[in-house]
């Protein structure tokens, strides 16, 4: 059993973190998210906590961090979302200021909102999901994130979470204004490896439009996804796989020239230079690294081209 020192920290000391924040499970998945914002410093570094084929923890409000290791520890031991909040609540000595929502890897969700949290604060738990909130604007806030997280139901999960922050700032978001965001995403399934643990891990620390910021991190994150793909591709020696990635990733950022290049390679490496040409020479023209990256791929054994072909393409 956790002790329940581990949880009565000092109410003095802990930081604020009111905020809105949603906790879900994407049944056809399995995938587990938190995403959070709030007019605080790094939001993410204290509120959303996750694990693979664990559970999701947001812990908020006068923020105790402990409920996020600790919850997971409960919940990776077979205890329910319910049964861990409300073990970890009944120790915890500060627990009429914090709001807390667990989800499990089943779906199950629990959430808290103690009595002495800044209004509005509400919290709502629905289907593979529970938004919460304090120090609002108002009280519609709440309503309006569960709301969006049902209607959302064709996104991804991670795009969805996105979706019902932008719906809690809409309908008027913290009192305080806006300062950072956070959204983590977690697998199914236990993973060996601590750089699996996370399938997307974003943080906007502090920026005028943190929920803007987020969304446009994620597009990104999603169009690197696709590149990851096409260099995976590139190792097996499928090009036909890698052109297709890079060129949906180029699709999503037409103006990144990382993306262009490493699609002229890849058509450079199928025999179709004559293609891969003017797409070097535009790169070039914009940024001149690009072709010295060149004359270092094929010792690297990522171009395979003749002397020759190598020599037409840092001509350009």
């Amino acid at each position: 059993m956790i002790k329940a020192k581990a949880q009565n920290a000092n109410i003095d000391k802990e930081a604020f973190a009111h905020t809105f924040s949603v906790v879900a499970k994407d049944p056809r998945t399995g995938e587990m998210a938190v995403a959070v914002q709030s007019h605080w410093f790094s939001v993410g570094s204290l509120v959303s906590w996750g694990k693979s084929g664990v559970g999701v923890v947001a812990t908020q409000s006068f923020v105790n961090p402990a409920y996020g290791p600790n919850g997971l520890k409960l919940m990776g031991g077979g205890m329910s979302a319910k049964d861990a909040l409300d073990e970890l609540v009944s120790q915890d000595e500060g627990r009429d200021y914090r709001q807390i929502a667990f989800l499990d890897v089943k779906g199950n969700v629990a959430a808290y909102t103690g009595k002495l949290c800044v209004e509005s604060a509400a919290h709502i738990e629905g289907e593979n999901f529970s938004v919460q909130a304090n120090m609002m604007l108002n009280d519609k806030v709440v309503p309006a994130m569960a709301e969006a997280f049902k209607s959302n139901g064709a996104l991804p999960l991670a795009e969805r979470m996105v979706e019902v922050l932008k719906a809690a700032q809409n309908a008027g978001g913290d009192i305080r204004g806006k300062q950072s965001a956070a959204l983590i995403v977690v697998g199914p399934k236990k993973v060996e490896n601590p750089w699996e643990e996370k399938k997307i891990d974003l943080r906007v620390d502090d920026h005028q439009n943190p929920i803007q910021e987020l969304e446009r991190l994620l597009k990104t994150a999603r169009a690197y996804e696709h590149m990851n793909k096409g260099d995976l591709a590139v190792e097996k020696g499928d090009i036909d796989i890698a052109l297709e990635e890079y060129g949906t990733a180029e699709e999503m950022f037409p103006d990144n020239l990382e993306m262009k290049f490493w699609k002229a390679v890849a058509l450079a490496n199928s025999d179709r230079l004559e293609e891969a040409l003017p797409v070097f020479a535009e790169i070039f023209e914009q940024d001149e690294n690009w072709r010295e990256m060149i004359t270092r791929l094929p010792k690297a054994g990522l171009l395979e081209l003749t002397e020759a072909e190598i020599d037409q393409i840092t001509d350009l």
